[in-house]
């Protein structure tokens, strides 16, 4: 009789997503993101020590679509990646763990993300220069 090969646990043919590993995923990324982020402060800081024109290279950088986009997404990754993390941190001390909790507690971070993000950047824009 043939051995069949037996898949790797859990596979995509039966897994069924859920909001558990998107969420995991997801603060992976915005690690990641955060990590991209690191950089673009280290730019800007050398920058202020470069100069006059260098720092007005820089912000025209950052106030292109380009780099408006990076600083919101960063802005996201930050919050997210903060209130994930506090979820963890209540998970560490043994709450949350039931379904509707974890469910609740996950869309609280994305959706808290989004709407800290939103209102970050409201501020920032009607504040102006």
């Amino acid at each position: 009789m043939p051995v069949r090969e037996r898949p790797t646990s859990p596979h995509l043919q039966i897994y069924r997503w859920q909001i558990g590993n998107t969420l995991s995923i997801l603060h992976r990324l915005t690690g990641i993101a955060l990590a991209f982020g690191l950089l673009a402060l280290c730019y800007w800081l050398m920058s202020l020590a470069g100069g006059v024109m260098t720092y007005a290279r820089a912000m025209r950088a950052f106030a292109s679509p380009v780099g408006l986009t990076g600083l919101i997404g960063w802005t996201f990754a930050f919050l997210f990646h903060l209130l994930n993390g506090v979820r963890h941190l209540f998970w560490d001390a043994g709450m949350g763990f039931e379904r509707t909790q974890r469910h609740a507690s996950g869309w609280f971070a994305v959706l808290g993300a989004l709407g800290l993000t939103l209102c970050i950047w409201l501020f920032i824009w009607r504040s102006g220069p």
